[in-house]
């Protein structure tokens, strides 16, 4: 099975969110199954200064009128899984991968990730070198939307497209005046095509072109059906229903594993969590922290977005500073709630410590020290987040949306004794259920035999890459043996924008 892995960031060579921890444990995951995997991404300015001796393969000058461009190969940190590099300084060559220092989109993006799209489809149809030729092109969220419909547009044979939505609130948009910059096939600025609502959607172009649709959870995939959660494109999602999976994503616990973590105080496992005492102690000196093991310290390690609730734990804040818990927030995002953030933390020295930014090595070390993590989100595709901290023996506490939904079984006194049990769960998107669900946990933290077993319980639980990506190359098989039936590249007749003329009926 030869397939072409594209995304926008790769961890370790670019990250800002789970899409890169993805696309860097989905293919080691599908290499161990046997698959001739190829990644592609970006060169990034903070990509090249980490790859030594790329090596050149291919011309990219000349698409999309880029000057100077070049195919780089370099290989995945300690695998043999080749990372083919999209290298065009005039787009790449500058710090910030969608955003400027200032937290503005970069004005030219539609034609950068436009550019990378472009060399997706060139490789899976070889128009470029011979080098190596995809049965399976996956393409990831709005930089990659434009890979089915280029590729879709080919006449002669082609590889089959997988398309997987890792989060609907980002689409792609873009004013019709960027249009004549992406060399699109004629025809693909319509309704039926990439136009919504007069503007172009990269998010919708994939959508509507790829032969196979996925998302990162089941969960999440029922709810982007319908109105509060589809984003507009409900009704497209509807017409597609029968091509849309949900796989839930994993964790690479080669990665994400206190048994071994090289950023811990100590390490620790499920038979001896001393550990992580030490590795609490630890954190409350880094943060500046009271050091006391007693007092429940929780942690936020997430975007400070309102889709992550962020400022319904702002609200919630004064009521965990008369409680006694102490917070360490790693997050970045709305530039108000930061500063708000950063003076609540202020007042409340020794208690809260704020972090703005993403610092991996803080990440761990706060998954291994913390005793809850919240995970509140008003939706939430997958989360990654929860799954880390299961491992490290942190409780979460998550709405139940989602991912969240499908991989946290809220805590009572039945599940605690069967076994089942891994975090607590609530439904609203409210300050009042957020902190219901908090005043809960640590109730349980308080009973030092029922907290030990819940933590036990989450460190067990398994979520690996193995079954998903088991499930992702029966996916690419069907899509092959199914290629001498594929449908014409306009497969989603009468859509208009976000709602089908008519819609299949759906489960």
């Amino acid at each position: 099975m030869r397939l072409l892995f594209v995304s926008s960031e790769v961890y370790p060579f670019a990250k800002t969110g789970g899409l890169a921890d993805v696309s860097e444990a989905l293919p080691r995951a599908l290499a161990n199954l046997g698959t001739d995997i190829r990644i592609l991404m970006p060169a990034y300015a903070c990509v090249l200064r980490q790859v030594s001796r790329a090596q050149p393969i291919a011309d990219l000058s000349g698409i999309l009128g880029v000057a100077c461009a070049r195919l780089l190969s370099a290989r995945l940190p300690g695998s043999d899984i080749p990372v083919w590099l999209a290298d065009a300084p005039e787009l790449y060559d500058r710090e910030g991968l969608y955003q400027d220092s200032s937290g503005q989109d970069w004005p030219d993006n539609a034609r950068r990730f436009a550019f990378l799209s472009h060399v997706a489809a060139r490789i899976g149809l070889a128009t470029l070198e011979p080098l190596w030729q995809p049965q399976v092109i996956h393409a990831n969220d709005w930089h990659a939307g434009l890979v089915p419909l280029l590729v879709s547009a080919h006449q002669g044979p082609r590889p089959a497209s997988v398309f997987t939505m890792h989060n609907l609130a980002f689409q792609g948009i873009f004013g019709p005046e960027v249009v004549p910059q992406l060399d699109l096939p004629e025809g693909s600025f319509s309704p039926e095509g990439a136009e919504y609502y007069g503007k172009i959607s990269l998010l919708k172009a994939g959508i509507c072109h790829a032969d196979s649709l996925t998302t990162v959870s089941p969960t999440y995939a029922r709810e982007i059906l319908t109105a509060e959660y589809g984003f507009g494109l409900d009704g497209i999602l509807r017409a597609r229903a029968a091509d849309l999976r949900g796989i839930l994503n994993g964790a690479d616990y080669g990665i994400w594993d206190p048994a071994h973590d090289p950023f811990l105080a100590a390490n620790y496992d499920s038979a001896r969590l001393n550990g992580k005492k030490l590795c609490k102690a630890a954190l409350q000196h880094e943060l500046g922290l009271v050091a006391d093991p007693e007092v429940p310290l929780l942690t936020f390690i997430s975007r400070m977005t309102e889709q992550k609730m962020a400022d319904v734990l702002l609200e919630l804040l004064p009521r965990l500073a008369a409680q006694g818990l102490q917070l360490c927030v790693l997050s970045d995002g709305d530039h108000d709630l930061e500063r708000r953030f950063r003076e609540v933390a202020s007042a409340h020295a020794g208690t809260f410590a704020v972090r703005i930014g993403y610092e991996e090595p803080l990440a761990h070390r706060m998954h291994a020290g913390a005793d809850l993590l919240l995970a509140p989100a008003r939706f939430e595709p997958c989360g990654l987040t929860q799954i880390y901290a299961m491992r490290y023996g942190t409780v979460p506490v998550v709405r139940a949306t989602g991912g969240l939904a499908d991989t946290v079984v809220d805590t009572s006194r039945t599940t605690i004794s069967d076994g089942t049990a891994t975090g607590f769960v609530f439904a609203e998107p409210s300050a009042a259920d957020l902190d219901a669900a908090i005043t809960r946990a640590v109730a349980f933290f308080r009973e030092p035999l029922a907290w030990r077993r819940l933590q036990l319980n989450d460190m067990k639980q398994d979520f690996s890459w193995n079954r998903s990506a088991a499930i992702y190359y029966s996916l690419y098989q069907d899509l092959c043996a199914r290629a001498q039936k594929r449908a014409s590249p306009s497969r989603v007749a009468g859509l208009r924008n976000g709602t089908p003329a008519i819609e299949k009926a759906t489960a």
